[in-house]
C-alpha cells in the first residue's frame, strides 16, 4: 500500500457512498466490502474507488486489502503508518473548537460552518493507495501506534454533531465529488459511530445478517432508525437504498428448505424475506415490492467470508455474491428490481457510455418494456416500448418485422391494459403491415387478425370478431392443418370471443378441441397447454360442470407446482380458482388444504404462534354484532343494498374503458362482495369484475391480494355453515 500522492479531480457527476454494516460486525463484513472494492476499482466506468474503516474499535480492513507492515514509530528503513479517520477527525473537532462559538443549527449557516471546517483540514492526506494497478484508496481507521486507543476513545460522535449537525452530512458529499464510490465498513452493534456511517452518511445501505438472536432485529432497526430521521429533518430529506445480505451459518446452501428464508409455521419462523419485504414495504410505500430475485442471486457464504486473499484473484469465494450484488448497486437499482431489468439497465447504460447504436438501445428498451409489463409497471412499460419503437421507425421504416414487433408488443400492453381503442387502432396497423410485407395468408398476418377480432369482441363488435375470427381460422387451417400451433391458437382465440359473448357450448367445444391438439403437439405441461386448461376449467365452472372443472384444474395444478413451483404466481392463480370450485361443491376440508398451501397463509400462521397481530388488523375486533362470523341472511354491511347498483355502475366502467375509475370503485367495493350476507351468485359476481379490472390493470400483487382474501371469506362461510348443520343435528 502506497503512500498517496495522487491528485483527485472532480467527477461530471457525484459519487456514492455505501455502508456496510452487520449488527455482529466481523470478517463477512470485511471480506465482502473488500471484495466489491476489488470489482469496482478494475471496472473503468466504477473508478475511482474509496474505502473507509470506521470500525474504530475493531479496526482490520487494512488487512483485507493487502496492506503492507508499517512501523508506528517511524523505525529507520520502515515506512511509517499514514494518519487515518482517527487523526482526519480529530482534527476537524480541534479546527471547530477554534471557532467561534455559535448555535449549531440547520440551513445555509450550518452547511457553510461545515466547509470552512473541512477546507481547514487536508483530507488526502489521510488516504493511503491500496492498489497498484487501479484506483483503490483506504483511509485506515487510524495509525495504529501505542495512543491509537486513546484517540480513539476521545472522539465523540454526538458532540461533534452537536457542534456541526452538517459536518459529517457534507464530508459524505465531498468524498463523492472525488470518488465514484465510497464504501464505509461501520461498527457493530448500535452506537453513535453507528448512527454516523448509516444515518448521516450513507446513500446506500448493505445490511448483512445472519440467523443468530438478534442480528435481523438489529438490522431492522438501524434501518428505521436512519429512515425516520431522514423523514423527520428537513435538511436530511435524501433516498436512502437498503440491500440487505443473508449471511446463512454454514454458507449458502446451508437452507435446502428454503425455512429460514420463507418461513416455518411449525417453528414459529416468519421467514426473513417477508419480514423484510413488509420492512421495505413500509419505508418506500410499494406494495409491489418482492425481493425474491435478490435473494435468489444475493446470498453470502459466510463460512468462506475469512478466506485469506489469493494474490491476483482477489477473494474468489465472494467473488460471485459480490458482483451479484453490485449488478443493483453500481446502478442504483433497489433490490426488488428483478435481475434480467437490472441487467438491461446495465446494457443500456453501456451502450450510452459507449455512444451504442440507436437500434441496440431499441432492442434493450423493447426487452425492458417487457420486463416493466410483467411487474405491472405499465406506465413505465408503455414509456419503454414507445421510444424503442419511435427508434426503430427512424432507423428502419414502418415495415420492417422489428418495427412490426415493436407495435405488436405495445398493442398487446394496451390490450392488457383495457385500453380497447388504442389497441384497436394499433392492431390494425400492424395486420395491414404485415399484409403488405408478407401476405395476407401468413402466419404473422394471421395472428395480428386474430388479436385484432380478440379486441374487437371486448369492444361489444360481437358479429365482426366473429367474422374475422372465422377468416383466420379458415386461413390458418388452409396454410397449416388442423394440428399447427397457427391452427391451434385462431381457435383458442374464437373460443375466447364466444365464452365473451355467452356462446358457452360453442367456446367448450373448441377449448376441448385446443386442449386435446396442445397436448399432441407440445406436450401435457407446456405453458400453452397449462393456460388453455385453466381458461376451459373456468368454463366449466361457470357452466356449472363442476366436477370436471376440478378434475382439470387439479391436474393443472400439480403441472404447475413441478415446473413453476409451490409459490409462484401461476400456481397461486390456479390454487385460487380451485379453491373457488372445491367452495362451490361445498368441500369445506378441501378450502382448508389450498388455504394451508398458500404463503400467506404459513406466513400468517408463523406470525400467530409468535403472538403478534398481523398487520392492518385489529385485536379482538369481531365480524359479526356477537363477535363470531355474521350469520347469513343478516343486513350486518351498510353497502349491501346498493351492491348491485353498484357493480353495474363498475361494469359500466370496464364496458367505457375507465381504467383509474374502475379501478378506483373495485378497491372500494371489495368488502361488500366478500360480507357473507351477499347472495352467491351476486358475490361471484363481483368477485369476478374485481379480479376482471386487476388483470386488465396488470397488477399482479392486487390479484394475488384479492384471491387470498376470497379464499379466506370463503373458507370462513363454509366453516360457520359447517358449525350450523353440526348444531341443527345436536
Amino acid at each position: 500500500m502506497d503512500k498517496n500522492s495522487d491528485t483527485f479531480p472532480s467527477l461530471d457527476s457525484p459519487g456514492a457512498v455505501t455502508t456496510l454494516y452487520a449488527y455482529e460486525g466481523g470478517p463477512a463484513r470485511n471480506g465482502l466490502l473488500a471484495a466489491m472494492a476489488l470489482q469496482l476499482a478494475a471496472d473503468p466506468a466504477q473508478g475511482p474507488v474509496l474505502v473507509i474503516d470506521w470500525d474504530l474499535e475493531s479496526p482490520a480492513l487494512h488487512q483485507y486489502l493487502g496492506a503492507p507492515v508499517h512501523d508506528a514509530g517511524g523505525e529507520a528503513g520502515i515506512e511509517p503508518e499514514p494518519p487515518g479517520l482517527v487523526e482526519y477527525f480529530g482534527a476537524l473537532r480541534d479546527a471547530l473548537a477554534r471557532r467561534p462559538a455559535r448555535a449549531a443549527g440547520a440551513g445555509p449557516a450550518a452547511e457553510s460552518l461545515a466547509d470552512s471546517v473541512l477546507d481547514a483540514v487536508d483530507w488526502r492526506a489521510h488516504l493511503a493507495r491500496a492498489d497498484g494497478r487501479h484506483p483503490l484508496y483506504l483511509m485506515r481507521a487510524g495509525r495504529f501506534d501505542d495512543d491509537y486507543a486513546e484517540r480513539a476513545a476521545r472522539l465523540d460522535w454526538v458532540a461533534l454533531f452537536d457542534a456541526c449537525p452538517a459536518l459529517l452530512r457534507r464530508f459524505a458529499a465531498r468524498m463523492g465529488r472525488h470518488f465514484r464510490h465510497v464504501l464505509v465498513a461501520s461498527r457493530a452493534g448500535r452506537s453513535a459511530a453507528v448512527s454516523a456511517c448509516t444515518t448521516l452518511l450513507a446513500d446506500r445501505l448493505v445490511g448483512l445478517f445472519t440467523p443468530a438472536p438478534g442480528s435481523l432485529e438489529g438490522l431492522e432497526g438501524v434501518v428505521r432508525r436512519a429512515i425516520d430521521y431522514r423523514c423527520t429533518h428537513e435538511d436530511e430529506q435524501r433516498p436512502l437504498l437498503v440491500y440487505p445480505v443473508a449471511c446463512p451459518a454454514f454458507g449458502a446452501g446451508s437452507d435446502p428448505g428454503q425455512r429460514w428464508r420463507r418461513g416455518d409455521p411449525a417453528l414459529g419462523m416468519a421467514g426473513y424475506q417477508p419480514r423484510l419485504e413488509t420492512l421495505l414495504r413500509e419505508a418506500y410505500g410499494n406494495s409491489r415490492l418482492r425481493l425474491g430475485s435478490w435473494f435468489d442471486e444475493v446470498q453470502l457464504p459466510a463460512c468462506d467470508a475469512v478466506a485469506v486473499r489469493r494474490a491476483g484473484a482477489g477473494y474468489p469465494a465472494l467473488a460471485r455474491p459480490a458482483a451479484s450484488l453490485l449488478c443493483w448497486l453500481a446502478q442504483g437499482c433497489h433490490p426488488w428490481q428483478p435481475l434480467p431489468e437490472v441487467r438491461l439497465r446495465m446494457a443500456i447504460a453501456r451502450a450510452g457510455r459507449e455512444g451504442g447504436a440507436s437500434l441496440a438501445l431499441a432492442a434493450c428498451f423493447a426487452r425492458l418494456g417487457v420486463v416493466c409489463q410483467e411487474e405491472g409497471r405499465e406506465g413505465e412499460a408503455e414509456a419503454l416500448l414507445r421510444d424503442s419503437l419511435a427508434m426503430r421507425h427512424d432507423a428502419l421504416g414502418e415495415d420492417h418485422p422489428d418495427v412490426r414487433a415493436g407495435l405488436a408488443a405495445l398493442a398487446s400492453l394496451h390490450a392488457a391494459g383495457g385500453r380497447l381503442h388504442e389497441a384497436r387502432r394499433e392492431f390494425e396497423a400492424l395486420a395491414q403491415s404485415c399484409a403488405r410485407s408478407l401476405g395476407a395468408e401468413d402466419p404473422e398476418t394471421l395472428g395480428a387478425r386474430s388479436r385484432l377480432a380478440c379486441v374487437l369482441g371486448r369492444l361489444g363488435e360481437g358479429e365482426r370478431a366473429l367474422a374475422l375470427h372465422e377468416q383466420v381460422v379458415a386461413g390458418c387451417e388452409r396454410q397449416f392443418g388442423d394440428l399447427h400451433a397457427a391452427t391451434l391458437g385462431s381457435l383458442e382465440d374464437l373460443a375466447l370471443t364466444l365464452s365473451e359473448q355467452h356462446e358457452n357450448e360453442r367456446a367448450r367445444l373448441l377449448f376441448e378441441r385446443v386442449l386435446d391438439g396442445r397436448r399432441r403437439l407440445q406436450g401435457g405441461e407446456h405453458e400453452d397447454t397449462l393456460l388453455c386448461g385453466q381458461r376451459l376449467a373456468r368454463l366449466l365452472g361457470e357452466m356449472g360442470d363442476l366436477g370436471n372443472a376440478r378434475r382439470l384444474l387439479e391436474s393443472v395444478l400439480r403441472a404447475r407446482e413441478r415446473q413453476d413451483g409451490l409459490d409462484a404466481a401461476a400456481t397461486l392463480q390456479v390454487r385460487a380458482a380451485l379453491a373457488d370450485v372445491y367452495a362451490a361443491q361445498g368441500d369445506v376440508a378441501a378450502v382448508r388444504r389450498i388455504q394451508e398451501q398458500l404463503p400467506w397463509a404459513r406466513e400468517g400462521m408463523a406470525v400467530l404462534r409468535q403472538g403478534t397481530t398481523p398487520a392492518g388488523s385489529e385485536p379482538g375486533q369481531p365480524d359479526g354484532p356477537d363477535g363470531g362470523m355474521a350469520p347469513p341472511g343478516a343486513d350486518c354491511h351498510p353497502a349491501s343494498s346498493s351492491l348491485q347498483h353498484q357493480l353495474a355502475q363498475l361494469q359500466s366502467l370496464i364496458d367505457s374503458d375507465s381504467p383509474r375509475e374502475a379501478r378506483a370503485l373495485a378497491d372500494s367495493l371489495r368488502p361488500s362482495v366478500l360480507n357473507s350476507s351477499v347472495a352467491h351468485p351476486l358475490r361471484k359476481r363481483g368477485a369476478e369484475m374485481i379480479k376482471r379490472v386487476y388483470q386488465q390493470d396488470g397488477d399482479k400483487d392486487a390479484l394475488l391480494s384479492w384471491a387470498e382474501d376470497v379464499v379466506a371469506s370463503l373458507e370462513g362461510a363454509l366453516f360457520q355453515a359447517e358449525r350450523a348443520g353440526s348444531s341443527m343435528l345436536r
